[in-house]
């Protein structure tokens, strides 16, 4: 019952916050030619940073991006060379279209591009406007010719938002490249020596020990492998011991190890940091290292356990007998590349494929063995058969682990939900197949739902597809993502897990504030498998369907899995109903949504068991009224139909309630009979106001008679409409909001849901009865003062007004004008004690004023108890 008085009493804001932060991310890579060694670093034409965002090209003309990109919020230093696709490209020196180069306002150059011998020049920066090709100025930039056939430019802010540098698609130079190995046209791209990012920023150096910033990589999206750059020169992560306070942070991270040989191929190396005494006090994820012919390393980095950790590159091992740049081969090396799709079909891809899991076994390592044995596998082309059957003994091994985790730590859950989104994600990526146009596979099992959906070079869509599962859906831009691949495909993989909230808990969501987070949607996982350049075109959303009560007052988040924690960075909340929220994200990983919300207030006990017994009495004073009611005789003056209706509502509600209270845990499971139980409760309660309002209508009618009050008074209304009043409009209430809102009944205690402002079919009709109730109270009692005053003093006419007026005072409770004290307890208990016993004890007011202090009533009693006295003694 106090339950349900606090749900009753306070009223719901719905406030909808939607923030959408849009972010600039720029993918610099540093870029240097085989002749770097002999080239002076002061040429910026050797010493620049390469600018490749897609959404430049000006056959950009849609916008690969749902909003214009600005150029004025970047932080633009030094010399910068563009690119398209991996190609050379220059700004354009004619003018550009409207809403060309993703954004409004195109910028170009005027007065063209120099040659080798001009040297560094000085060209203005214009805009178009529909009408002049300058009508937008922007400041000057300066622009240089190099040998090789490219230019570079030293950019500024631009003087207006909405405007960004163009690449023009038309100037694509096939005869100079940024990074390629000389062997690219016989290289397999799928080995990281020839398909890696390049890191270079200037911080990493290990001789940076005086930067005022520190930077922390456990928020960096790592994806893939990487090659470290020093000012343009090939270097890689220390092997030894790294100073505290190195290579722009507080913990410098190197590998413990050393490194391998190209003979060795991909060795795992564990990932160290120096507090100051011992150098690998700090550890951290193992990561994958690789020896590349031409002297060089790869990595295959992952996020750092904690924050102000970042990798360094060892200014000691500047190689300068290799790059990674040999523009020479390129113009043959990009005709000769093929789609990197396994050539390996379904059918004979599957034979002889064994995944076993050891009989009786539970443990961890039993999966990781399971992972190992599907890692060899997952590289092929598999039939959906296969996948589903690996992925069902999977999850079977899984469910198995978790039980034997009933006590497990949050580390070992974490480290077990890892290897299941491995284990899922990499068996899912082998129904990756060729295709030239589109295809599509997708399968449901009890623990998980997938789909995967390819494109190929002669796709013929010109949409985004949506991936849908039963609670969740992805809309990705892989069509833009495929022309962006040199073999013009792509493939998305989209997974829903049932269970996994047991493993990736919401309570791995950390934050700041002391809140109750609850998992609000299934979690799910999208990657791109098997797709060479996994660069988002646009930002990728996904809608969830709430699997759990939505609470306005409750804070979304859009978050998704790193490793050990729920984060938001990336990721946020677009739009949100009582049904749905759609979440925009700018990576691809494993997403879910979390609600917060404020920890209910500690249970009192005291407060509980007063509840209990007040309503118990109340209940027990209610049925004692309707018996006096039934069994009676009253006076034909007496009108008690709405008394005896007013008990029989609220005795039927308050019983359904406490009953409800005490089966709670069983009821809840049952959805429709839980919002069947709403919707009594709300018609019963609602009903019982309807009917004191009647009686605050028959009240205020007898006391304007009261000095004919002896007299006998014909019936103002019949009994029969009065029941048609007191029920029907109720029932319209509570079958209009039903209409309304269908999904409105069923909350967590069974009773109405906020979502929607609901609340407030119940609230608005109580509201308008108690305000009226309390106007007719105030008017009953002053015309009851003047009445009492005109009245002759005789004394047993005094004491018969004496006693009417207590009857008329008490009445503030029988017509639920107490219930007026719900909306200002605001957490007092003093105030909530006295709610409660006044609003339980409304059948006792009703049995001691009508009942006990009617003298028929209490002579009829005494006839009762002498006759039931006399029964005892014979």
């Amino acid at each position: 019952m106090a339950t349900f008085h606090k749900a009753f009493i306070k009223t719901p804001t719905i406030i909808s916050v939607i923030l959408y932060v849009l972010t600039l991310n720029l993918s610099f890579k540093s870029v240097t030619w085989a002749t770097t060694t002999a080239a002076n670093l002061s040429d910026p034409c050797y010493n620049y940073t390469v600018l490749d965002e897609p959404w430049r090209a000006t056959n950009n003309t849609y916008g690969l991006h749902s909003y214009y990109m600005c150029d004025q919020s970047v932080t633009w230093s030094g010399w910068y060379r563009l690119f398209i696709n991996g190609l050379s490209a220059h700004i354009p020196d004619t003018c550009v279209v409207l809403y060309s180069c993703g954004t409004d306002i195109a910028l170009s150059i005027r007065g063209g591009h120099p040659t080798v011998q001009d040297g560094v020049v000085t060209r203005d920066v214009c805009g178009y406007d529909g009408g002049y090709c300058c009508y937008f100025g922007s400041y000057p930039i300066k622009v240089k010719a190099c040998p090789g056939n490219y230019y570079v430019y030293e950019l500024i802010s631009p003087a207006l938002c909405n405007s960004a540098y163009c690449a023009d698609v038309s100037s694509i130079n096939t005869s100079s490249t940024a990074v390629t190995p000389a062997t690219l046209s016989t290289a397999n791209l799928s080995d990281p020596c020839y398909n890696y990012t390049v890191l270079d920023e200037p911080w990493r150096a290990t001789n940076n020990t005086n930067d005022s910033v520190r930077r922390c990589e456990k928020s960096v999206i790592w994806s893939g492998w990487y090659r470290l750059f020093i000012n343009g020169l090939s270097a890689h992560i220390p092997d030894t011991c790294v100073a505290y306070g190195s290579c722009g942070s507080n913990i410098a991270l190197w590998i413990r190890g050393g490194h391998p040989t190209v003979q060795d191929g991909v060795v795992t190396r564990d990932v160290c940091g120096y507090d100051g005494g011992y150098c690998c006090y700090y550890g951290s994820y193992p990561i994958k290292v690789k020896a590349c012919p031409g002297n060089y390393y790869v990595y295959e980095l992952v996020r750092p356990t904690l924050c102000y950790l970042a990798y360094c590159a060892d200014v000691s091992s500047i190689n300068t007998s290799s790059t990674a740049v040999i523009p020479a081969t390129l113009s043959t090396a990009v005709t000769n590349i093929s789609a990197t799709f396994p050539t390996v079909t379904p059918e004979t891809s599957s034979a002889g494929i064994n995944i076993t899991l050891q009989e009786g076994c539970t443990g961890q390592t039993c999966l990781q063995n399971l992972f190992d044995q599907i890692e060899n596998i997952s590289s092929q082309v598999l039939s959906v058969n296969t996948v589903t059957n690996i992925l069902t003994v999977a999850f079977n091994a899984s469910e198995k682990i978790l039980e034997s985790l009933s006590t497990a730590s949050p580390a070992e859950l974490a480290s077990h939900g890892n290897l299941v989104l491995k284990t899922s994600e990499k068996l899912i990526s082998a129904l990756v197949k060729p295709t030239d146009t589109s295809d599509s596979v997708n399968f449901t099992l009890p623990a998980v739902e997938g789909q995967v959906f390819m494109v190929g070079p002669k796709v013929t869509l010109d949409k985004i597809p949506r991936l849908d599962t039963t609670n969740s859906s992805v809309s990705i831009d892989l069509i833009g993502i495929a022309k962006y691949n040199t073999e013009g495909s792509a493939a998305v993989a989209f997974m829903s897990y049932v269970m996994m909230e047991n493993l990736l808990k919401p309570d791995f969501f950390n934050t700041s504030n002391n809140t109750i987070k609850t998992m609000m949607s299934t979690v799910i996982s999208a990657t791109l498998p098997k797709t060479t350049n996994t660069t988002l075109t646009k930002p990728v959303n996904f809608t969830f369907r709430h699997i759990r009560e939505f609470d306005p007052n409750g804070s979304l988040s859009c978050v998704y899995w790193n490793i050990s924690e729920w984060i938001v960075d990336g990721c946020s909340v677009l739009k949100t109903n009582s049904s749905y929220t759609v979440c925009s994200c700018v990576h691809l990983s494993t997403f879910a949504l979390i609600m917060q919300t404020s920890p209910p207030p500690e249970s009192n006990l005291l407060l509980d068991l007063l509840n209990l017994v007040c309503v118990i009495v109340g209940l027990v004073f209610f049925s004692l009224a309707l018996l006096t009611f039934a069994l009676c005789q009253w006076s034909p003056g007496v009108n008690n139909v709405a008394r005896i209706n007013i008990c029989i509502s609220l005795l039927l509600a308050h019983l359904l309630l406490l009953l409800t209270e005490q089966f709670l845990s069983f009821i809840r499971r049952q959805r429709v009979l839980c919002a069947v139980i709403a919707g009594l409760l709300h018609f019963l309660f609602l009903s019982g106001f309807v009917w004191m309002f009647i009686e605050a209508v028959l009240l205020f009618i007898c006391v304007k008679n009261l000095s004919q009050i002896s007299s006998k008074k014909r019936e103002v209304l019949s009994t029969g409409f009065l029941c048609v009043i007191g029920y029907v409009v109720a029932l319209v209430v509570v079958c209009v909001s039903v209409g309304l809102v269908p999904e409105g009944y069923g909350s967590e205690h069974c009773w109405i849901k906020h979502d929607k402002g609901f609340i407030w079919s119940f609230l608005g009709p109580v509201c308008v009865i108690l305000a009226l109730n309390m106007i007719l109270f105030i008017k009953i009692f002053i015309t009851l003062n003047s009445t009492l005053k005109k009245l002759n003093a005789e004394v047993s006419q005094m004491k018969q007004s004496k006693v009417l007026v207590f009857k008329t005072l008490a009445q503030f409770v029988v017509l639920g004008c107490s219930w007026i004290l719900g909306f200002f307890t605001n957490g007092s208990k003093e105030l909530e004690i006295i709610f409660l016993i006044l609003n339980s004890q409304q059948g006792t007011f009703i049995f001691l004023i009508y009942c006990v202090l009617n003298n028929e009533v209490r002579q009829q009693y005494r006839k009762f108890f002498r006759c039931l006295c006399c029964v005892k003694q014979h």
